[in-house]
């Protein structure tokens, strides 16, 4: 049968049987008929079977019966039920036992190829998303996170024997740790991982809109509420909210929060009626909480709330041993997007990575990686090229290379200085003309004149 979508027909009268059988065909499925339903539901099997098309009314085994037996056996496929006698509660009948669409006697073919490719486009739809959650689960895996440094290690341990667990998670860390991603681990590697994790940058929204994106509105709340909008809590239910930010949480919005965690109901504004649903709640924040809580900014019932398991990830500069495993990882990522083939790091430009503090942690180092493969022409990011974007130590000579450089890089930092004071001689100092000139950007001129402490009289 190839690649066509395997179709079993399934009708005691031949003839229609045999037209049905004939359409599919044309069109360029493959199709198989059967007259008789025992028949039929003994041969399908899991699998083997991308639809099923069944009439319903039929001697032995009718095709209600047909239709649970096939959904024993695989609960995925679509099944499109034919009738001459279609009734409402037939229709109530047969879709609560799963079938996926009704098909009226008589019936044109355009009508049959168009339930069809219906059904079918369903399938694929289904297909799709659980390729996608697979894919989602496999990302989020504890060993898909970069890193063997010991703090990251006790952190991953630590996310382990949480996202089993459905209580509250509090993760702190500086911004750009990777909070969000640790997040959708615990999501990943929860019971909740088929459903939906929603996050929302807390800091990000103004409080009015942010208080309606989390619990929803009902129709005429306020002005421009023209319908009934559901929030991100509901949009969440069965899965996970992840309130990134949760500091910048505005007092309103925090005692709606709480009444939520501690009911799990909230209500719409502008409604009356509560909407209960089922979710779990991960929150994070780069700032203090504890310090905000003394100061009233922030309730304290609802940081203990909030605060039930702590994951606190450390910052990049206590991770050196990760740097090296990240750097690579971000530039393989580079390489497979834009068919580049750098190799890595050199030594002097690993050395001056591990040595630089990274206060924007590991999405500094991201952009940075992203940042010098744009400009490295090289098998390796060079020190020249890594430090146009990040601080490099400067030798007891004033050039801006680490001691343990060799002559060569020494000689090329010291080219690079003199060409510099060459551009802004020849500029007289205009930094914009200096960038013209040298086909930079004036933030790569502004980044060299500090890295190497060029001033005005080296040049005039």
């Amino acid at each position: 049968m190839s690649n066509k979508k395997r179709i079993m027909v399934i009708d005691n009268e031949e003839g229609l049987c045999r037209m049905m059988e004939a359409i599919l065909l044309d069109n360029g499925y493959a199709v198989k008929a059967f007259l008789r339903s025992f028949e039929a539901v003994e041969e399908f099997s899991a699998g083997q079977w991308d639809l099923v098309v069944t009439d319903i009314k039929m001697p032995g085994m009718d095709g209600l019966e047909v239709l649970q037996k096939i959904k024993i056996k695989d609960p995925t496929i679509p099944v499109i039920m034919v009738t001459a006698y279609a009734t409402v509660e037939m229709s109530i009948q047969a879709l609560r036992r799963g079938a996926y669409d009704m098909l009226t006697k008589p019936f044109e073919p355009e009508e049959l190829l168009y339930r069809v490719k219906n059904a079918l486009k369903h399938t694929q739809l289904l297909e799709e998303n659980r390729e996608l959650r697979e894919e989602l689960v496999g990302k989020f895996r504890f060993d898909n996170i970069i890193g063997a440094s010991d703090g990251l290690k006790a952190v991953l341990e630590r996310v382990e024997k949480v996202a089993i667990r459905d209580t509250s998670v509090l993760i702190t860390g500086e911004s750009g740790t990777g909070k969000e991603l640790i997040a959708q681990a615990i999501h990943y590697n929860s019971l909740r991982k088929e459903k939906k994790f929603v996050a929302i940058n807390c800091g990000a929204l103004p409080e009015s809109l942010l208080e309606s994106e989390l619990f929803g509105y009902k129709k005429g709340a306020f002005t421009g509420a023209k319908e009934n909008r559901q929030g991100l809590l509901e949009a969440a239910d069965g899965g996970t909210l992840f309130l990134d930010e949760v500091g910048n949480l505005p007092m309103n919005v925090q005692k709606t929060l709480l009444r939520f965690l501690q009911e799990q109901e909230f209500h719409r504004i502008g409604d009356t009626t509560p909407t209960k649903v089922d979710v779990r709640i991960l929150s994070a924040t780069n700032s203090d909480l504890k310090a905000a809580v003394r100061s009233g900014e922030f309730r304290e019932d609802l940081y203990y709330r909030l605060n039930v398991v702590n994951i606190h990830l450390p910052p990049l500069r206590e991770r050196k041993a990760d740097i090296p495993l990240l750097a690579a990882h971000f530039i393989a990522l580079q390489n497979k997007k834009f068919g580049t083939m750098v190799q890595g790091l050199s030594p002097e430009a690993l050395e001056a990575a591990l040595g630089y503090s990274w206060m924007g942690n590991i999405r500094q180092l991201k952009n940075v990686i992203e940042a010098s493969l744009a400009m490295e022409s090289g098998d390796y990011i060079s020190l020249p090229v890594i430090s146009q974007f990040i601080e490099v130590p400067l030798a007891e000579d004033g050039t801006g290379v680490v001691a343990e450089e060799g002559e060569y890089t020494r000689a090329l930092s010291r080219f690079e200085i003199e060409y510099l004071k060459g551009l802004l001689r020849k500029s007289n100092g205009n930094i914009e003309a200096a960038a013209r000139e040298a086909g930079m950007n004036m933030a790569t001129i502004y980044r060299k004149i500090k890295k190497y402490n060029i001033r005005k009289e080296d040049y005039s």
